[in-house]
């Protein structure tokens, strides 16, 4: 009687893990599998016991049941696979699915077994050669997801080591409770005792996947074993009555009572380090995560170093955020930090299921995170200051270069352009358009070295842009020019960065046509200055925006340096883009108006 209480609560247990499984999918790898594995299980259970419930005659129904078991090895094998990550092709999974789905079918046309009973379980289903069959299909898939689970548990890292080492155990644990029914089947005089821990199976099978990755898990868990302890210890102090000076039942119940109310607190205390060990945080502690987080450079990266910090000690995955984060997944606890008035600050983020151990982790982990935020801002701000003085002391160089080069060319190019008044029409025009380039270049290098501040007022950047494109031939423009597009700008300079920008895209496209166009997005304008050209050299892409860098013959290589500058005072940008079907697009990009 007591097997089959067993059985019977091993099944309503299974069918509701599998439920919490299919509930928690999106959290879970391979959660979909398990759930059917544990299906499986359910029918397995009920294929033993119908007989025992209703009689002899369920004898075709619980072989039809039984010989589902090579299926449900496919599930396990197909979970193993998705669980660990192992990637051993599409081929192979069906390739499981197959056996067991031919196994299954085989065993249910050819009778697998036959039922007989036994001293102890009552009727039992013992296999005929078709149900070796199964048996073997049914071991075989069995053996792969355990050798999928081993293989992977010894490249795995924490936590994924701890998540697998727990499906692992979970498995040596139902090999260790289906050993009872092979005593019953092979009708040793022994009781089946193995059997009474078959509930716990799916037990530690969810729970050490679970653990990892939902908080509530290890809550439910922490509840559960308080009072399985509570219980425990209710029964043993009931067992010791007898032993007591009095014989009193209500005295008796008075000192059960007594006894769980003083021992509540330190039970309580130790399920928590058992659910969630290491509590305890320490001066080592804290200076390991310093040391840790101490080579981070940016932002993301002591956001990544972090979270990988936070989810070793915790043993679960947590997510760090610092600063503005792009997307988060909102199911995974999270510990964010960001910049407040006056300093870097931190809170928890899906920890409502938390106990207070890894929580006083977490908020202790928080201030040392919040610290290598501060360190990483300093650091930034200081290395833009740093670039921003190298920048401005280049530029003082390159200003006094330029004025000095300026003022010494200018008298030997009017020479030049006097000495040859009286040669050829073609030589005239060659010196000219050489004084002219030489004339072009000085100006550019003038405009980019001096310092200018800009004159920013709310002008309608479609308009300018209209405008600007007035003065050349075959330019289309886009629908995104029709309205008004507002932003705060230095008029001058924007027609500044347009015209060079409309320049270099009419050169580069000969006789081909340049299309302007503009999108509105959350925050941003952006203008797309695109042309059919050749396109842009793939040697000088990276330094594109640099000084003296340039994709046509005779540019001076700064045009596309001062429209960057430009861009950079007004707190935007340019950037070389791709939009089909054109070759080259430069696109700006300026804040919005607010």
């Amino acid at each position: 009687m007591l097997i089959h209480l067993t059985l019977a609560f091993a099944l309503f247990e299974t069918l509701v893990l599998a439920g919490v499984l299919l509930a928690w999918a999106d959290r879970v790898a391979g959660a979909r599998p398990l759930a059917a594995f544990l299906a499986g299980i359910a029918v397995w259970i009920v294929g033993n016991e119908l007989p025992n419930w209703f009689g002899h005659g369920m004898e075709h129904a619980s072989m039809a049941l039984l010989a589902t078991a090579p299926l449900t090895s496919s599930f396990f094998f197909h979970f193993a696979v998705v669980f660990c990550g192992v990637r051993v092709g599409r081929p192979v999974i069906l390739g499981g699915y197959a056996l067991g789905l031919v196994s299954t079918l085989a065993s249910e046309f050819l009778l697998p077994a036959y039922l007989a009973h036994n001293r102890y379980i009552g009727w039992i289903a013992l296999p005929y050669a078709a149900g070796w069959i199964a048996s073997t299909a049914w071991v075989i898939l069995g053996a792969a997801g355990i050798a999928v689970l081993l293989t992977s548990l010894l490249r795995a890292q924490r936590p994924a080591f701890s998540q697998i080492a727990a499906v692992a155990a979970s498995c040596l644990w139902g090999f260790m409770c289906l050993t009872g029914y092979g005593m019953a089947v092979l009708d040793l005089p022994v009781y089946p005792f193995p059997l009474l821990g078959l509930p716990l199976y799916p037990v530690i099978l969810v729970y050490g996947i679970l653990r990892y990755g939902v908080f509530v898990a290890n809550a439910w868990a922490r509840r559960a074993l308080v009072w399985t302890l509570l219980l425990a210890l209710g029964a043993a102090v009931v067992a010791l009555t007898p032993l007591l000076p009095f014989e009193s039942r209500w005295l008796g119940g008075l000192v059960v009572a007594a006894s769980c109310l003083a021992l509540n607190g330190p039970i309580r205390r130790m399920a928590e380090r058992l659910i969630y060990p290491g509590g305890t945080v320490t001066a080592g502690d804290l200076h390991a995560w310093r040391n840790a987080l101490q080579s981070a450079e940016t932002a993301q990266a002591l956001a990544a170093q972090a979270s990988a910090v936070l989810s070793r000690r915790i043993g679960m995955r947590v997510d760090v955020v610092v600063g503005a984060a792009a997307a988060v997944d909102t199911a995974v606890p999270r510990l964010e930090t960001v910049r407040g008035p006056e300093a870097w600050t931190t809170g928890l983020a899906g920890w409502d299921a938390a106990p207070p151990g890894p929580r006083h982790v977490a908020e202790l982990f928080g201030s040392v995170v919040a610290e290598a935020a501060a360190r990483v801002e300093q650091t930034q701000q200081i290395a833009a200051r740093e670039r921003e003085r190298q920048l401005q002391a280049r530029l003082a160089e390159l200003g006094s270069l330029a004025a000095t080069v300026a003022h010494d060319i200018r008298n030997p190019l009017n020479i030049i352009a006097m000495a040859v008044a009286g040669a050829p029409a073609d030589t005239r025009r060659e010196v000219a358009d050489q004084v002219a380039r030489i004339s072009n270049l000085t100006k550019d290098l003038l405009d980019y070295a001096k310092p200018w501040k800009l004159a920013p007022a709310r002008i309608d950047l479609a308009a300018q842009v209209r405008r600007a494109t007035l003065r050349l031939p075959d330019v289309s423009l886009g629908d995104g020019l029709a309205h008004e597009l507002l932003v705060d700008a230095d008029a001058r300079r924007v027609e500044q960065a347009l015209t060079n920008l409309f320049e270099n895209a009419r050169v580069a496209a000969a006789a081909g046509q340049v299309h302007v166009d503009a999108e509105s997005l959350p925050g941003e304008l952006r203008i797309h200055v695109c042309d059919n050209g050749p396109g842009v050299p793939e040697e000088i892409r990276s330094r594109l925006f640099e000084p003296f860098a340039s994709r046509s013959p005779g540019g001076t290589g700064l045009g596309l340096a001062i429209v960057a500058r430009i861009m950079a005072a007004h707190g935007g940008s340019v950037a070389l883009t791709e939009r089909a079907p054109w070759r080259t697009c430069f696109t700006l990009t300026f804040p919005a108006a607010s």
